[in-house]
């Protein structure tokens, strides 16, 4: 009879995509997890050693193999344990402790809060009806854009990093050069009700970063060319406002919608290809499982330099580059695309290819704000104005865990660039950092006077900006 501690249990490894790297061999009950790094590096042959978390019955090995098995699956020896691997970011992002500026500037309520594509350039936009640029290496304001007759409700950057476009209450969309502050072009005018989200056409499908859509509360959404100035397209379907519209790799656009429906169009002609129904009231949140590879375009966090360097890269390099960088993110299946509602639940969908949701994800005790997928797509984050922020799976859409800490709603929440971490903001004025693998608080950054209604995380993992009621932007730090 073995003694306990040379006992040995038959394991195979195998991908998320699930094919098995390895026929099935005999492990001890008592390996770390630094162990079966080297054990899975040397079967996959990788030349680089690359990080990996390992899970068995969807539970993640955290220091030996023993601790992660059940009693029946210690007592039965015959059994084949598959130990899925899942190669993690091979760059870290330090989290954020302080607070290093406190920038005054606006006038009125800070509404909206973006990083470039590669975290060079910060904007705002806010309740004083102007959008701000900062200067993110002095932390100090750079340029004042004027032009917008109303409240500037939301922003985005063209993945490119060149230009930035705003929407306002008064339902006017301009677009703005990063380097000199002073607008390109003509205003875009269209739209008959405020403009709820603004959306560029992914870098790989559009490398001169032409096309923008916008979704509005006048229950239609317009594509604009920015060059011209003028709208391409309307598409009219919803009956109700528009809450949020992506832009997905696949020139397919998502819209959401207050008539509790999400909507798939095909970009190039205006195309209705389906409806997405399930939700019971108002959808006011959307997140593709591609996002944050689309937001970064052609940038790589993982080659992120503390001194940003220029682009010199031509258009056709950073298409390619940018389509690598998608590809990689959907992997093998379709764009995942997560919608998050007033009835207090979420709503998984694969809506390139099937009407049917995959799952609806319930907890929640209060309407959901704001939704994320990680940079790698493997959990998804909810804000909900319960207080909590929620872990979700990926895939699956199977509860994870709940983040509870915050004493008021939770606005917007920012994933470092290794989804390794993850800073939220909420009403209680306070910005909080989590650590994800142990899902539990590793920082509370208190220091803003009111509700914080944004926050964002530089796609470089330098800074995290957020901005609220208080009229200052904040810049935190390591």
């Amino acid at each position: 009879m073995e003694s306990e501690s040379e006992r040995r249990v038959m394991a195979c490894f195998k991908s998320e995509a699930d094919d098995a790297a390895s026929v099935p061999f005999d492990l001890p009950i008592d390996i770390t997890v630094e162990k079966l790094q080297l054990v899975c590096n040397a079967l996959l042959q990788n030349e680089e050693t690359t990080p990996y978390a390992f899970f068995v019955n969807d539970i993640e090995i955290i220091d030996t193999l023993r601790n992660a098995l059940d009693k029946d699956s210690l007592e039965n020896s015959e059994k084949v344990h598959e130990i899925l691997y899942q190669p993690q970011a091979v760059f870290k992002v330090r989290a954020v402790t302080r607070c290093t500026s406190t920038i005054e500037g606006h006038k009125e309520a800070v509404i909206s809060v973006a990083f470039s594509p590669d975290g060079r350039y910060l904007a705002s936009g806010s309740g004083d009806k102007t959008v701000r640029f900062w200067d993110i290496t002095t932390e100090t304001p750079q340029h004042l854009c004027e032009a917008h007759k109303h409240w500037v409700l939301c922003i985005a950057w063209s993945p490119d990093g060149r230009k930035l476009a705003s929407g306002c209450k008064n339902s006017q969309i301009c677009i703005w050069d990063p380097a000199t502050g002073k607008q390109i072009g003509r205003t875009l005018n269209g739209h008959r009700q405020w403009i709820t989200w603004l959306t560029w056409k992914p870098l790989h499908l559009d490398p001169d970063c032409r096309y923008l859509v916008s979704s509005s509360k006048d229950a239609t959404v317009r594509i604009w060319d920015t060059v011209l100035c003028q709208c391409k397209l309307t598409l009219s379907g919803h009956i109700q406002s528009v809450t949020c519209v992506k832009w997905g790799g696949s020139d397919l656009l998502y819209t959401s919608s207050q008539d509790r429906t999400v909507k798939v169009w095909r970009a190039e002609d205006g195309v209705l290809c389906r409806t997405l129904q399930g939700h019971g009231h108002w959808v006011n949140t959307m997140a593709l499982s591609t996002d944050y590879a689309i937001r970064t375009g052609a940038y790589d966090p993982a080659k992120a330099t503390i001194v940003h360097k220029d682009i010199l890269d031509t258009a056709e390099e950073l298409k390619n580059k940018a389509l690598e960088r998608y590809n990689a993110a959907k992997a093998a299946g379709p764009e995942r695309l997560v919608s998050g509602s007033d009835d207090f639940t979420l709503f998984l969908w694969q809506p390139e290819i099937d009407k049917k949701s995959i799952a609806r994800m319930t907890g929640h005790q209060q309407l959901i704000n704001e939704v994320l997928f990680s940079p790698d797509t493997r959990i998804i984050a909810s804000a909900s104005f319960d207080k909590s922020v929620k872990l979700w799976d990926g895939k699956s859409g199977k509860y994870l865990a709940s983040l509870r800490g915050h004493v008021n709603r939770v606005y917007q929440i920012a994933w470092s660039a290794d989804s390794r971490l993850l800073c939220s903001g909420s009403a209680d004025s306070t910005l909080k950092v989590w650590d994800i693998r142990a899902k539990k608080l590793l920082y509370d950054l208190p220091g803003h006077a009111d509700e914080v209604y944004a926050v964002d995380w530089s796609p470089d993992g330098q800074r995290v900006a957020s901005g609220g009621k208080d009229k200052v932007l904040k810049i935190w730090r390591k």
